[in-house]
């Protein structure tokens, strides 16, 4: 059991590092290819000499080759180095780190959101097959379902921010206080709205496909065995559904860490809400390629440990899936 556990690890470990060279290289190349140039987002129409802006580039590195450039930002990399943002005029690394914390609530809060909510609509929706809260729910995540994030977010911020005045119109923190004199109660008033409408998404695919999966499953001989047996509804939903939909479900929603981390970037937007997503869009505005390439790692990690983490929890909901044909957990 050990050595497949290190045989899975070892092979995932592999498969990540091939990936992350993979994405670094395309994002690399994508970001010199970009018509942005990274000394005039710098200057922001600063008039300067040709031998200041030469000095410029020669600081960052622009006078050198596409490829030589890469060579030396994966040297460094490998050194534990991301390079200066542009940007901030600060370190890639601290720069991730302050705002990945901001994102990881974010992301984490919608994550768990949606989970909760998609998977108590779908087994709603099951039970009551086409009843009227049936189609309310279908109808419900349909209109989600196609509904751009931005759009649920502007809603979101004129509706309760602005007309109701129930929270704050954006940032993570009331204006003119200081992070580290911020509030719980505060913070979570703040980050309530962004993370509502990152989760919306999330929820209506999960109610969908909970709905369907439940559906089949109420529907077969061994629930109608049970029903037979004298099993009250909710002991059938308990002892036989919530069993065969855990790894479809399982799978849906961890599937969604991709999507809740590009999702985040439109959230963070609407609502000025400094995470990852908002600083992404002003690395891409500014051409800040470090910023934008431990960006494109982060994302990365964050997406691939996502996806183990669903591997793992299928080895320990049901032992009998098997990865390359062999069990790991």
């Amino acid at each position: 059991m050990k050595k497949r556990l290190l045989k899975y690890f070892a092979g995932s470990m592999a498969r990540m590092l091939l990936l992350l060279l993979s994405a670094s290289m395309l994002s690399f190349f994508l970001i010199t290819a970009s018509p942005m140039n990274a000394v005039d987002a710098f200057l922001n129409e600063v008039n300067v000499s040709e031998e200041q802006r030469a000095r410029i580039e020669a600081e960052w590195d622009l006078n050198r080759p596409p490829v030589e450039r890469y060579v030396l930002w994966a040297g460094k990399v490998l050194q534990g180095d991301l390079g200066r943002s542009i940007t901030y005029s600060r370190p890639v690394s601290q720069v991730l780190n302050e705002r990945f914390k901001a994102s990881l609530l974010l992301m984490g809060t919608a994550w768990v959101l949606s989970g909760v909510l998609g998977l108590a609509l779908g087994i709603l929706g099951a039970v009551y097959k086409n009843s009227l809260l049936d189609r309310i729910i279908r109808t419900f995540s349909l209109v989600l379902a196609s509904t751009p994030t931005f759009w649920v977010g502007l809603v979101m911020l004129v509706l309760f921010a602005v007309e109701l005045r129930w929270f704050p119109l954006g940032l993570a923190i009331p204006i003119g206080r200081v992070a580290s004199e911020a509030t719980l109660t505060e913070r979570l008033h703040h980050l309530a709205l962004p993370a509502l409408t990152l989760s919306i998404a999330g929820v209506a695919n999960i109610a969908l496909h909970t709905r369907q999966k439940l559906v089949d499953v109420m529907e077969s001989e061994y629930v109608l065995f049970a029903r037979a047996r004298g099993e009250k509804l909710g002991q059938i939903v308990m002892r036989h559904g919530l069993r065969n939909i855990a790894l479809p479900a399982v799978t849906l929603q961890c599937a969604s860490v991709s999507e809740l981390f590009g999702g985040s970037v439109l959230a963070e937007r609407v609502f000025s809400y400094p995470g990852l997503g908002n600083t992404a869009v002003e690395a891409g505005l500014h051409a800040d390629a470090p910023l934008l390439m431990g960006i494109a790692m982060f994302s990365v990690l964050f997406v691939f440990a996502g996806n183990l983490a669903a591997n793992v929890i299928y080895g320990i909901v049901d032992p009998k899936i098997k990865e390359g044909g062999d069990n790991y957990a």
